[in-house]
């Protein structure tokens, strides 16, 4: 009866310490201040100095670069940067797809590591209604924008895709299985007025790409080439590199200036067990980023509760601080970034427009009374080296052989768009239009550069947000094109 009687005080015990522990277990949430004060949310930005400028841009891209488009379906070849959407005029509508989207910062990186956590603590979104689901299983299956709107809803992929006045037309490609995972949150918040999140499902290594139902890796690299900013979110204890993850460091080649590595839930760590955790990262990643400067890693928790104790709390809000800078350096450059960006597109276009007359001229100058248009193009098309296309396009025209597109995507070009569908350049000129070479030419040497000029003439220096907030660093501005 003893034993039995001291079991029970002892299990009353044990109940009442642990509830003790629950209650002083009473999670603090984190200050947001700081958020706000970095991004300036509460500034108000000159809208109608940029709808101007959205609007002279739009105009350059519509009278001097989408008709060469059309004419040598360029959007055939590459099948991304600028939506084109055929029977619209430039004062159909308010937007124009991609050319008036806000920056996109997309958000990558294994399961569970805290990327939709970070986005609810960004937003302030913690213990609201539309948060985003969040936990230590795989919970993210589906690709999520965050962005603005006039009230909270949901999106279905299939109207995001239907619907010409968004960004996201071109993602019909990829099937029906995929615009099933594909959904659209919108809000109104102030952030979402300047910038467009993306939240991604998590890698799992042991799980093949098939077993997704739709194309994984080009869903990915479609948003890739579109963001301004890419966040790579890594925990400190999934480190490990495996193919699915190095596939995507392969995608991502070429955007080494967009990428930002982030090794999130670093207050769990002590200070020496970090340092380690730091150098196994870059030891993991070193194979897969083969560029002479490093991708810039913020340590921090990006969650909304306090940083644990006994840990580098100063270090982790001055790298949250930095990361803030980061982002708000890509909000306030979006018109110029927007303006580099139709300016290499028109650049891409011309090219193409070159390789094509250049075809169509080699074609005319083989061709005789007994030749079979056929053969001839074949072997024109099999083996462009030997009639000298691209190095003619290098030599008289002063393009970069970094600029040259692939090859073989001229094969598949030609086999769906014969050659008898194109006019030599000589020939796309009128008395009323001009010719469509010295246009596109003109908008690249010219009006695109004369816009972005007089962007940054307007722009008035102004105090820094480390200045307000005190974070100590600025960070390089990677996005402004020279």
């Amino acid at each position: 009866m003893k034993g039995t009687v001291s079991i029970c005080c002892l299990l009353a015990l044990l109940l009442l310490q642990a509830t003790a522990e629950v209650e002083e277990f009473d999670p603090v949430l984190r200050d947001r201040s700081h958020i706000d004060e970095t991004l300036r949310l509460a500034t108000e930005e000159k809208a109608t100095d940029y709808a101007a400028a959205i609007q002279k841009l739009r105009k350059v891209y519509h009278t001097s670069i989408k008709p060469m488009e059309q004419a040598y379906k360029y959007n055939e070849l590459r099948q991304h940067e600028i939506s084109a959407y055929p029977g619209r005029t430039l004062g159909d509508s308010a937007t124009d797809g991609e050319i008036t989207s806000k920056p996109m910062v997309l958000f990558l990186g294994p399961w569970s590591v805290g990327k939709s956590s970070m986005i609810n603590y960004l937003l302030g979104l913690h213990d609201s209604p539309y948060q985003l689901y969040t936990g230590a299983e795989p919970t993210t299956s589906e690709f999520t924008v965050i962005m603005h709107g006039e009230k909270i809803r949901s999106v279905e992929g299939i109207v995001m895709a239907a619907d010409s006045s968004r960004s996201f037309s071109p993602l019909e490609k990829f099937g029906q299985n995929f615009l099933e995972k594909l959904i659209g949150i919108e809000m109104p918040h102030k952030m979402l007025e300047r910038v467009t999140f993306v939240d991604t499902p998590g890698i799992i290594e042991n799980r093949k790409q098939q077993e997704r139902g739709y194309p994984f890796n080009d869903v990915c690299q479609w948003f890739i080439d579109r963001a301004d900013l890419i966040f790579v979110v890594f925990d400190p204890t999934k480190l490990d590199v495996g193919l699915e993850l190095e596939m995507l460091f392969r995608q991502l080649k070429g955007r080494e200036s967009q990428i930002r590595i982030i090794l999130n839930k670093a207050d769990n760590l002590a200070t020496q067990d970090l340092m380690r955790v730091y150098g196994a990262l870059f030891w993991s990643l070193a194979p897969l980023i083969n560029v002479t400067e490093p991708p810039r890693v913020y340590v921090s928790s990006f969650w909304p509760y306090d940083y644990a104790p006994d840990t580098s709390r100063e270090l982790f809000k001055r790298e949250e601080i930095s990361l803030l800078e980061d982002l708000n350096q890509v909000i306030e450059n979006r018109m110029e970034n927007k303006i580099a960006f139709i300016r290499q597109h028109a650049i891409r276009v011309r090219i193409h427009a070159l390789l094509v007359d250049r075809y169509v001229q080699t074609f005319k100058e083989k061709m005789s009374f007994f030749s079979d248009p056929e053969l001839v193009f074949q072997e024109i098309v099999d083996d462009p080296d030997k009639f000298y296309i691209f190095k003619s396009i290098l030599a008289k025209t002063n393009v970069s052989k970094f600029d040259l597109p692939n090859r073989d995507a001229y094969r598949d070009f030609f086999g769906i768009n014969p050659i008898a569908n194109f006019k030599p350049l000589t020939s796309q000129c009128s008395y009323i239009g001009g010719c469509l070479l010295e246009k596109i030419e003109k908008a690249i040497t010219n009006e695109l550069p004369a816009l972005l000029s007089s962007i940054n003439s307007g722009k008035q220096p102004g105090l820094s947000s480390c200045e307000v907030t005190g974070c100590g660093e600025k960070p390089k501005n990677r996005y402004r094109k020279n």
